[in-house]
């Protein structure tokens, strides 16, 4: 049997694989499929991908909140009955805002595509973001103010397997993406491995034996750090001094705000050695095609964009790259690793607060004029900008703000920050909706809960770190009364009489294309059938005829001049810095075995038993001096919260940092401690810094508290 193929359903990867139907209703064995991206890989996690397709708590049935507020049981048109008449009433005595609409990363680009026009067009909101402004928001500010153009990787991922050196910026991808380790060994086996991280996470441990260097820097400073870099490259004479003239406009500005970046300052800010970062600055510029190298790539992750300066650190990044003539280069760039499985195109097609299908400003009229022509309807009617996901959250059931929340595709009780804020003002609301696969932190708080497909039950594309458009596939039958949520969407839109949603994933690709067309993510030239003949696909694709664009930038760059742009950013700190009351840093992130918010990774046995409970590293030294054992319960204390967890003790961790996973709910939910100080451009909450106290504690090892 060949298997249907497919892809992982969960990071950015999108690792290639076939699924085999075994016995048991909607049971598949998977198998790897030889892709560029994974190669034949997978990782712990997509090996048990098909174990949450037949998990016992599976959602198959609607469900609404009752009189004794016990969620029970109820056929779908009650569902949408009573959710459409809800939205009536509180449109009716509030006005189009009072619906707000919350999509994920992990939508098709079907569903991302029609939940932003139904949010648009059926509800007339602009009340509309989504948990991609958690993830890649600041890398996608930086890139469009830099480049013009908004693409994780502008280049395919196989192109760093050629490279001489790759610095790595915040990103754990041993972890997060294993399959993605085999592109850097190129750069390990020259010694050309940098990792900027403040633990010795799995991926900085692949610096070592020669391999590369790790760069353990103080949390939020990667941005002092990257500036530094930068100014030994331009002191040292090692920059790309013809690119600098001819591909961008302002290259003196890299002199300017870098001229007071002197090693042994940055050494102060960073901790790192002064001669640590003058070595890698040169093992950097020496695979530079400048120098006659093999080619640098920059990248950059979670961990340095999920600041209140995260933009400007991506962006220092890019500056960086712009030094030494890298974006544009065949085997050089810089490049952001989208974390979810579709956050690329998740963001591209109009569920952004500010954004319509094809990357295209809701505020440009050209661009309101013509996705209304395809919709449609009079532009006129469409809103304008929305808030941003924070600042959404924060106005539930607020005066003057949203009274209902329909959430597809994202868990807001585990993945946002500060908590204890979400979870009133989600109490706040008169109506609650959430689409979920399973009963999730934030379904078990709805009023009304849709069960919708997942991976291996659907039908429609994902769009890959690379920009490589890909076709999901249904290999099994959907469980009971389960539904897509294009279904959601589409039975809402006909009971407030709008039409026009369908429920035929190719269908909606179709409207998709056209409405993408002329964007800066053009689709328009993709169709299902070139997906279906497995043709390498990256967007932007013009027209039919169109082989794809693999590599951006070769010829310049889609700003106005055609230049790339120095934007000038300095280093500031984090937005809740350390006090003596909270001497040390929290620092969340990502476990091998689990994935996001966890809410399927904790159901798959074989992941919950390798790390079944939350945990805090921290330093041998600094458990002497608190007197904490490991295993022993510890309490973390911030400006926003508390909880008590058992104590990893590592050296892996520097002295000054505490380091917590974030993938758990409830009682073990880090994220009620972290703080949602946004950036000032990206609105991205400051998930990675934060100031915490840590001290003993009794049993029990787990509970959070105000």
């Amino acid at each position: 049997m060949t298997g249907v193929s497919t892809h992982c359903p969960y990071c950015a990867l999108q690792c290639a694989t076939t699924l085999h139907p075994v016995a048991g209703p909607g049971a598949v064995e998977v198998r790897p499929r030889d892709f560029p991206t994974n190669r034949g890989g997978l990782c712990r996690k997509g090996w048990t991908a098909p174990e949450v397709l037949t998990v016992p708590d599976r959602l198959t049935m609607p469900l609404v909140r009752n009189a004794a507020g016990e969620l029970v049981e109820t056929s779908w048109d009650a569902a949408l009955d009573f959710v459409s008449d809800r939205i009536k009433a509180l449109q009716s005595a509030h006005g189009r805002d009072a619906i707000a609409v919350f999509g994920g990363g992990g939508l098709t680009n079907e569903k991302a595509y029609a939940l932003g026009k139904f949010a648009r067009v059926a509800l007339k909101t602009a009340n509309v973001d989504y948990n991609g402004r958690f993830c890649m928001s600041s890398a996608a500010a930086a890139t469009n103010r830099a480049f013009g153009i908004d693409r994780g990787l502008p280049f395919p991922l196989a192109d760093l397997g050629g490279a001489g050196a790759v610095l790595l910026v915040g990103s754990n991808i041993a972890e997060t993406m294993p399959p993605a380790v085999a592109h850097l060994q190129g750069a390990r086996d020259t010694g050309g491995l940098l990792v900027v991280d403040p633990r010795r996470s799995a991926t900085a441990g692949l610096t070592e034996e020669n391999a590369g260097i790790h760069l353990q820097a103080t949390p939020g400073t990667d941005l002092a750090l990257v500036l530094s870099l930068t100014h030994v490259v331009l002191q040292e004479g090692l920059a790309d001094t013809a690119y600098l003239q001819e591909r961008t406009d302002d290259p003196d500005a890299l002199v300017r705000t870098t001229a007071s970046w002197w090693p042994e300052r940055a050494e102060r800010v960073t901790g790192v050695p002064a001669a640590t970062i003058r070595r890698a600055a040169r093992v950097l510029a020496a695979a530079a095609p400048v120098h006659g190298g093999a080619g640098a790539f920059i990248l950059t992750g979670r961990g340095a964009e999920q600041h209140s300066k995260g933009t400007d650190t991506v962006t220092a990044c890019i500056n960086l790259a712009l030094a030494l003539g890298l974006p544009g280069r065949l085997g050089s760039g810089y490049g952001c690793i989208t974390g979810q499985g579709n956050g690329q195109g998740g963001r591209e097609h109009g569920q952004k607060a500010d954004q319509l299908p094809g990357y295209r400003s809701i505020a440009d009229p050209a661009a309101r004029a013509y996705v209304a022509g395809v919709w449609g309807v009079d532009p006129d009617e469409l809103p304008g900008p929305g808030k941003s996901a924070v600042e959404l959250i924060n106005s539930l059931g607020t005066t003057g703000g949203p009274k209902a929340l329909l959430v597809h595709g994202s868990n807001l009780l585990v993945s946002a920050p500060h908590l204890s804020s979400v979870r009133e003002r989600l109490a706040s609301l008169d109506l609650l909706v959430v689409a979920d696969v399973v009963p999730s932190e934030t379904a078990l708080l709805a009023d009304v809960v849709f069960p919708v497909t997942q991976w291996a039950e659907e039908e429609g594309t994902m769009t890959s770190l690379e920009g490589r458009v890909l076709r999901r596939r249904a290999a099994v039958a959907v469980p009971g009364e389960v539904r897509s949520d294009l279904a959601v969407f589409a039975g809402i839109a006909e009971r407030l009489d709008v039409p026009g949603f369908s429920t035929d994933p190719a269908e909606v690709f179709e409207e998709l294309r056209r409405a993408s067309a002329g964007g800066k993510a053009d689709y328009s030239g993709i169709t299902w059938e070139r997906l279906d003949a497995e043709e390498e696909l990256f967007w932007p694709v013009p027209h039919e005829g169109h082989p794809g664009t693999p590599r951006l930038f070769s010829d310049g760059f889609p700003t106005a001049d055609g230049r790339a742009h120095v934007v000038p950013v300095d280093h500031r700190p984090v937005a809740d810095d350390l006090s003596t009351e909270a001497p040390f840093y929290l620092v969340t992130g990502r476990l091998l075995q689990h994935y996001q918010s966890g809410a399927q990774t904790r159901r798959v046995p074989e992941l919950a038993e390798a790390e079944p409970e939350v945990y805090a590293e921290i330093h041998p030294r600094v458990a002497a001096q608190l007197g904490i054992a490991d295993g022993r319960p510890l309490r973390l204390r911030t400006a926003r919260g508390s909880m008590v967890l058992p104590a990893r003790v590592t050296a892996d961790v520097r002295p000054d940092t505490v380091f917590v996973p974030f993938h758990f709910g409830g009682a073990e939910a880090v994220n009620e401690l972290t703080n949602d100080a946004l950036d000032p451009v990206s609105r991205m909450p400051e998930f990675k810094a934060c100031a915490v106290e840590v001290t003993a504690a009794a049993l029990p090892a787990t509970g959070v508290s105000a």
